[in-house]
């Protein structure tokens, strides 16, 4: 009797990765960074991914990232000498904050968390998530948004009702010149904001841009901050430094450097071309914030504002 193949059938893991391509590992060369940082210095822009097999992935994610572990990251914070971290929830979990609600629980003193939440979340789930370290929710408005340039604005608004009286702020993750009047948008807006990716604008917009222009008008204000976070995801160029990304950070920082922070966005996930080192980014401050007391201000006591360190 002939015996024919027999065709293997992808299992459900497989097709999920197949819908969600797997994402390059973060570099793992631990190095020294030429900046010498201050004390309480703080990365406000990290995620911790895994391990999968603990806390699986939403099936509607757009990635799936290799596992990026708690011990890790605590080894490239110990390189950099970075005392504090800020956990952002990633998509890929959706409102499941489990991965992150335990790695804050591992270090309450030195750990923050930005959550992902249902808009019907009850006050007792929100004292829970502030017990643990959370600050703040994230909102990705890039695939929410109702159309182009347009906030679900009564959505934000509701749930920002809701966090305000722990004192958190509504991170979204957007392109800030696709809305040029984010500033009136947001006018009495009940919780201050934070974009990242230095406003997550590509260079080629320019500082100019109505949208960037906007964004700075609501930081003068003191009702928006900044991550000088993923220059690589707004760069024309393929490696450190970025340096037309040099132009934005400078305008951000003159506009109110009290109202920026710094991130390191570890592991960083979906980034297609050359993979950069951590203490290249974090040496980027030299140029983006040259004076010792402003890299302080931007590590150490804008976070510590921000975040509510002690």
């Amino acid at each position: 009797m002939k015996l024919t193949s027999i065709k293997k059938l992808p299992n459900k893991l497989e097709l999920n990765r197949s819908k969600a391509p797997l994402c390059q590992a973060p570099d793992q060369r631990l190095k020294k960074p030429d900046l010498v940082v201050c004390q309480g210095a703080t990365d406000c822009h990290a995620h911790i991914c895994g391990p999968e097999s603990l806390y699986p992935y939403s099936a509607q994610r757009i990635y799936t990232p290799p596992d990026a572990l708690l011990p890790q990251y605590q080894s490239l914070l110990k390189t950099l000498g970075i005392e504090r971290a800020v956990l952002v929830q990633p998509s890929i979990y959706a409102h499941d904050n489990r991965a992150l609600l335990n790695a804050l629980r591992t270090d309450p003193s030195h750990l923050r968390g930005v959550a992902v939440v249902d808009s019907n979340i009850s006050e007792v789930e929100l004292e829970e998530l502030h017990a643990a370290g959370v600050r703040g929710v994230r909102c990705n408005i890039v695939d929410l948004a109702d159309a182009k340039g347009i906030l679900p604005i009564a959505n934000l608004r509701y749930l920002a009702d809701k966090i305000a009286p722990f004192g958190w702020h509504m991170e979204f993750l957007m392109h800030a010149n696709e809305f040029p009047d984010l500033n009136l948008t947001l006018k009495d807006f009940p919780v201050p904001i934070v974009l990242g990716h230095l406003g997550y604008i590509k260079t080629s917009y320019g500082v100019h841009d109505s949208g960037f222009q906007s964004l700075l008008a609501l930081m003068r204000e003191e009702r928006a901050w900044v991550k000088l976070t993923g220059p690589y995801r707004i760069s024309v160029l393929d490696e450190p430094p970025y340096s037309d990304t040099n132009a934005f950070a400078h305008t951000l920082i003159h506009a109110n450097a009290k109202q920026v922070i710094w991130g390191s966005d570890w592991p960083h996930v979906m980034v297609n071309g050359l993979m950069p080192n951590d203490a290249d980014l974090l040496d980027l401050l030299l140029e983006w914030a040259p004076d010792p007391v402003l890299q302080k201000q931007i590590l150490s006591t804008n976070p510590a504002r921000l975040y509510q360190f002690n």
